[in-house]
């Protein structure tokens, strides 16, 4: 039933909001919960909370951001809508239009956004789902120190919060900060069990601290509950199973049960989000390649190259571009993989510029003309450097799939650490295999004091990682260093790096 038309409502936060439809109320409860727990439907719960209520502003952002990668009319149509009935929104919902204009279309400005997610949390700081936004910008600009600030402004106002200890756990983490990152998610499974995030953020501590069968159990006993999850974090979860089992050198079939059943199995569900699956099947599959297990890797990419060579699936995610590049080089599809390589280059290119005008429009219009414009070229040369950035790690991908291990040196340069490409939107976890196949590179090129530096580097990081060791075995065993290794064994070996056979 209808309330008054303008009726004011509260969120389930508290913030207040303006429908004259109790659906469109219902909806965005649905489209806030699905947000916040990774969700799977939140797209189609905002779409109908915007159709109950076309004069609800707040509704109307919210679908325009959501529906932007893939419906810029669409989107520009919703923000439209909402900037029509800011005239009579809430404070909070101007607040929310102010943050999302600048995500939809030809004007998104994550650096921009980011300024006023701060503002909007400053007056609103148990708006967990701007906090969640906010997050996730931080995320793809490679930023968790920006990330934790975020978290750390509204925590405060947000102790007992379902949710907010998952979103202070996962910057922590990607800073290194294990012990912390490891409370904080037990925190937040302490208030939600089903809190799938501090779920995931604490398979991340196990695995970076070498638990891989406190990680597999744990995450096996909380699987149950991931088909709620969305194509992306139910795969993504799994995946975090496989490589713990693969770092543990675990049987192989293992491994490959997961791929098959529980990570490709998604693409036969009808709302299946395809490219997500694609991103975390590849990344298994890169390090399967990288360790040797070349002919089950190409045995699943067979399977998988009528997909990546549909450019629909392209651009969807830096790292998804990066993993296809690799499968389409590795399998021999050159002319596919230098045509999505062409136009990742142009596409980077474009977005640049986009970039460089927007930053300059949004800086003269906030400044005096006698003010000077070195925080625009800042702001540009950043973004462009992060662009160059991508781009050769690209280069790399495809030369690396082709079998050039040479070429990917020489690209890469020989200080390359994949932990500085987080801005391709990966985790740790996820741009770490980029430093397996530097390792490898390494050794395959001839770089052999270089190779040793660097695992020996690792190794101290994640004694109780066997591939690490296996690799410095191989190299120092190359080189004929056989009393470095017996130094280095006896300085590093301790009895529970072997025993992680599960």
């Amino acid at each position: 039933m209808a309330a008054a038309e303008g009726q004011v409502r509260r969120d389930m936060w508290g913030q207040e909001y303006r429908t004259s439809s109790a659906d469109c109320a219902a909806a965005l409860d649905a489209y806030y919960a699905a947000f916040m727990s990774f969700g799977r439907g939140r797209v189609a719960a905002v779409l109908r909370a915007a159709a109950a209520d076309p004069t609800c502003a707040l509704a109307a952002a919210h679908a325009a951001q959501s529906v932007a990668p893939r419906d810029p009319a669409g989107a520009a149509a919703f923000l439209n809508a909402a900037a029509d009935n800011l005239g009579k929104a809430t404070e909070y919902e101007r607040a929310v239009f102010g943050t999302l204009s600048v995500l939809v279309g030809e004007k998104r400005d994550e650096e921009v956004a980011i300024e006023r997610h701060f503002e909007l949390l400053e007056q609103f700081p148990r708006d967990l789902l701007s906090l969640k936004r906010a997050q996730l910008i931080c995320f793809y600009m490679g930023k968790p120190d920006l990330s934790l600030k975020f978290v750390q402004q509204v925590l405060p106002k947000n102790q007992d919060q379902n949710f907010i200890y998952g979103m202070l756990a996962f910057p922590l983490l990607e800073l290194g900060r294990m012990d912390e990152a490891e409370r904080a998610a037990r925190r937040g499974l302490a208030i939600n069990k089903n809190d799938f995030w501090s779920q995931h953020n604490l398979c991340h501590v196990f695995q970076q601290e070498c638990r891989f069968r406190e990680a597999t159990e744990f995450m096996e006993s909380c699987s149950p509950s991931w088909e709620a999850c969305t194509s992306f974090l139910l795969t993504h979860n799994w995946w975090h199973v496989a490589v713990c089992y693969l770092e543990a050198e675990s049987p192989l079939c293992k491994v490959l049960e997961i791929y098959d059943h529980n990570i490709m199995k998604e693409l036969e569900k009808s709302d299946c989000e395809t490219a997500e699956v694609y991103l975390n099947g590849l990344g298994l599959l890169l390090r399967l390649f990288i360790r040797g297990h070349i002919d089950s890797a190409k045995e699943r990419l067979t399977t998988l190259l009528d997909a990546l060579k549909n450019e629909s699936t392209w651009h969807v995610e830096w790292l998804l571009d990066l993993l296809i590049l690799w499968a389409l080089s590795s399998m021999g599809e050159l002319k596919s993989a230098h045509n999505m390589l062409e136009s990742l280059k142009s596409r980077s290119d474009m977005l640049s510029l986009v970039f460089c005008r927007n930053t300059r429009r949004f800086i003269n219009s906030t400044k005096s003309e006698k003010q000077p414009d070195c925080r625009v070229r800042l702001m540009d040369r950043n973004r462009q450097q992060a662009m160059q950035k991508a781009i050769k790690l690209a280069e790399a991908a495809y030369e690396y799939g082709k079998g050039d291990h040479m070429k990917v040196y020489d690209t890469l340069g020989p200080d390359f650490d994949a932990l500085g490409y987080k801005m391709i939107g990966a985790s740790d976890e996820q741009v770490d295999v980029f430093n397996e196949v530097w390792y490898t590179v390494l050794i395959n090129a001839g770089e052999t004091s270089k190779a040793i530096e660097i695992l020996g580097k690792q190794i101290r990081k994640r004694e109780g990682a066997p591939f690490l060791w296996r690799l410095l075995v191989r190299v120092l065993t190359q080189s004929h260093c056989f009393l470095s290794f017996l130094v280095f064994t006896l300085e590093f070996v301790r009895q529970d790096c072997y025993g992680y056979t599960l």
